[in-house]
């Protein structure tokens, strides 16, 4: 929501306080306006960890009959990369691509809108950063490409084995996702982070 839809939720919130109970979920509590966050009471729930996050989506692929063998473990463990700690939108994209018993990796121009995300991931596993960054660039909305800087961030391995290469990524990511909401082509500045990420020695 906007904040100018949350201000006319306040006034709502006000008017029919005395009938009405309200009950909001949130992923980004840090983008709810102060005068809801001042009407509201607060429960934090913590994300699963990875190794959960895995686990789940595993014992659910079993519970549905589909066989974990190395080669599906490998393809799932592309899909958990691409969705954590998002375990719903996770376990939608694995419905949508298990055929036969088997776990399928999406195939391009899929008919799910974060298909590509899985796809890139196999690239950035493999060292194909100037594919994975066209794929990306061409299929990604402007509300995903926070949750891009923040894949980047949670796969710093994909930059660098050492220390100070992941080091050097993480100022990378964090200037370039500052810059975000500031420059006029967002996507170009997608385009640059990747670059500059790859440029790691």
């Amino acid at each position: 929501m906007s904040q100018a839809s949350q201000a006319l939720l306040r006034s709502m919130i006000e008017e029919y306080s005395a009938v009405c109970r309200w009950i909001l979920t949130c992923n980004y509590p840090n983008k709810i306006i102060p005068a809801l966050h001042s009407r509201l009471q607060g429960f934090h729930i913590e994300h699963l960890d990875a190794d959960q996050f895995i686990s789940r989506a595993a014992t659910v692929l079993v519970t549905e009959g589909i066989d974990i063998n190395e080669q599906n473990w490998h393809i799932l463990d592309e899909y958990v990369t691409a969705c954590y700690p998002d375990l719903r939108k996770c376990l939608n994209m694995l419905q949508q691509n298990c055929q036969g018993g088997e776990l399928k990796r999406p195939q391009a121009g899929g008919s799910s809108t974060a298909d590509y995300m899985v796809q890139a991931v196999a690239m950035f596993k493999i060292g194909q950063i100037h594919e994975a960054r066209q794929l990306i660039v061409k299929s990604a909305r402007p509300e995903e490409y926070e949750d891009i800087y923040r894949l980047f961030y949670r796969n710093l391995d994909w930059w660098s084995d050492r220390a100070d290469g992941q080091h050097q990524a993480i100022v990378i990511i964090a200037n370039r996702l500052r810059d975000h909401g500031l420059i006029a082509d967002p996507e170009l500045n997608l385009s640059a982070t990747l670059v500059e990420l790859s440029q790691i020695s």
